[in-house]
């Protein structure tokens, strides 16, 4: 183990080798810099996050309890106080995560405005905001760690042995707030080359997990709106294969290739494949395709078109677009060929988007695909775009009435009105909202649960409730009390913003740089010493 203790000796003895010249050079102060700057680059966030994310779903296989969470973070920021916070209350970042969602690149990052979730913004947005997000969290490390120097120095002049021992080995202990990144890179951005390059860009910015959808490119839709068009396996795995050498040209072996399909809500497809021998994946997926069993050539109109299934002609049902459409309720079973096929070859981890929040649903759909493979794992989205309580209202009313108890009191289309709040039926209900992940990864195979935008409707929530207050009859009393007050009381590090910025280690910078002549920011008169109690 490189301790604080050796790592400063041989930085001693590097700064001594080079002679007088580097008389200036204080050891202890190179440490430090170093300890909080342990990723020199994107590549080495990544190798060691993927890591982290292979010991993660090992352990999982051995234990479903063992499950992973993350929230969609669209600032460095955001996921910066979002990881402070986690190692705050739980003391380890362990099996946290963060989510770049692209639907928030898109809504919240793009040069063109707020878009719509349909691969409109740049894509080099993707890479900047995944290299963002690690900048906030290596400076969340830095600032940690500089308290922690701070307190050695501290106990040193005050001749407490024992004190800075014990601030040594919390050094020497010290938890990252680098974590796995799982990086939505829609459907490619264009052909397996275009995918291919962007996926680079995205591991080089730190990226250990990408995420790739299989619908048309150009056709992309966010996973909860309709007209989705998929496109035949051949493609998509073309694509996996894309993400794949990215991961082994940079050497990162370990990284992760989630899967995602989009098939149960795509009713449509743009292209029909080619098969080259029967019951090859192009066959089976054409097997999907809705169209009319052609007898006779005065059923075939100009510009028609007919496919061989089997013993039978079929001319495909085409909107005036020109795209396909699919059989009616074959969904779920398109989608449990899509994950067989990209399990078996080479994504890691499952994405089904799914219309709504059932752990019965998705449990039918896994233990299919886990018939052919076991090790199943799902990455799964507990979106905003459910209305969850709804839903769940709905289910323990549909629950209790094949059950025969008496569901008369309540109306079930009319199940979200408050009128029901804190009724037996809501608080059943929140009890399962409550259990979901928990239950969701023994029952149904999530490995991981995300939510994709979170903090883009936590942004706005308290952006109104600010707004009404500040500019209302509370004035200065509605930032005081609902925000400042609370910071304090909850402990929010935020508070100290200057602190926060990174004021205090550019002041130890400016100290190790010009010695007793920096100019520091930090001295009597910084009104953040009104929250040294805090």
């Amino acid at each position: 183990m490189h301790t604080y203790k050796n790592k400063t000796q041989q930085a001693n003895q590097t700064i001594h080798s080079q002679g007088p010249t580097w008389a200036a050079m204080n050891p202890e102060s190179v440490v430090r810099m170093q300890l909080q700057n342990r990723f020199n680059t994107g590549l080495d966030i990544a190798k060691y996050t993927a890591k982290i994310m292979r010991e993660d779903m090992a352990s999982y296989d051995k234990d479903p309890a063992n499950y992973t969470q993350s929230l969609g973070c669209w600032h460095g920021f955001i996921g910066q106080q979002k990881m402070i916070s986690i190692k705050k209350h739980f003391g380890t970042t362990r099996s946290r995560y963060l989510y770049l969602s692209g639907w928030m690149v898109a809504a919240m990052r793009s040069e063109f405005g707020p878009l719509p979730d349909q691969s409109m913004h740049e894509k080099t947005s993707v890479p900047a905001l995944i290299e963002e997000l690690y900048t906030f969290l290596k400076q969340a490390d830095a600032r940690e760690l500089q308290h922690l120097f701070k307190e050695m120095d501290d106990a040193r002049v005050a001749g407490d042995q024992v004190r800075e021992q014990a601030a040594q080995q919390k050094v020497d202990n010290f938890e990252t707030h680098v974590v796995p990144i799982i990086a939505d890179i829609d459907a490619g951005f264009g052909n397996e080359e275009a995918t291919y390059l962007l996926a680079k860009k995205m591991i080089e910015a730190g990226a250990c997990c990408i995420q790739i959808e299989n619908q048309v490119s150009d056709a992309k839709q966010c996973g909860h709106q309709d007209g989705k068009v998929t496109v035949p396996h051949e493609d998509f795995l073309a694509k996996i294969n894309a993400v794949r050498y990215a991961f082994l040209e940079l050497g990162v072996d370990d990284g992760v290739i989630v899967a995602r399909t989009d098939s149960l809500g795509a009713g449509l497809t743009q292209k029909i494949p080619v098969s080259q021998t029967p019951g090859d994946l192009a066959e089976q997926y054409n097997a999907f395709i809705d169209g009319e069993e052609v007898t006779s050539l005065e059923q075939m109109k100009s510009g028609d078109m007919a496919i061989k299934l089997g013993a039978r002609l079929i001319k495909p049902t085409r909107l005036p677009n020109g795209l396909v459409r699919f059989k009616p309720n074959t969904g779920e079973d398109r989608v449990v060929l899509d994950c067989i096929t990209s399990l078996q070859n080479g994504a890691d981890l499952l994405w089904i988007e799914t219309e709504k929040p059932h752990i019965g649903q998705i449990a039918a759909i896994v233990n299919r695909i886990r018939d052919v493979m076991p090790n199943a794992k799902l990455v799964y989205n507990n979106s905003p775009s459910f209305n969850w309580t709804l839903n769940f209202r709905q289910q323990v009313f549909d629950a209790w009435l094949e059950e025969g108890k008496d569901v008369s009191q309540y109306q079930r289309e009319k199940l979200m009105s408050q009128d029901y709040d804190g009724s037996v039926l809501a608080d059943e209900a929140d009890e399962r909202i409550r259990r979901f992940q928990k239950d969701a990864a023994a029952q149904a195979g999530i490995f991981h649960h995300l939510i994709t935008l979170p903090t883009y409707h936590t942004a706005a929530l308290s952006t109104d409730n600010l707004a009404k207050d500040y500019f209302g009859e509370l004035g200065m009393l509605g930032y005081v009390r609902e925000v400042q007050r609370k910071e304090i009381r909850q402990g929010l590090a935020c508070v100290k913003h200057q602190d926060m910025s990174g004021s205090n280690i550019g002041d130890d910078h400016k100290e190790y740089f010009s010695g007793e002549q920096a100019l520091k920011a930090s001295g009597k008169d910084n009104t953040m010493n009104q929250f040294a109690a805090v």
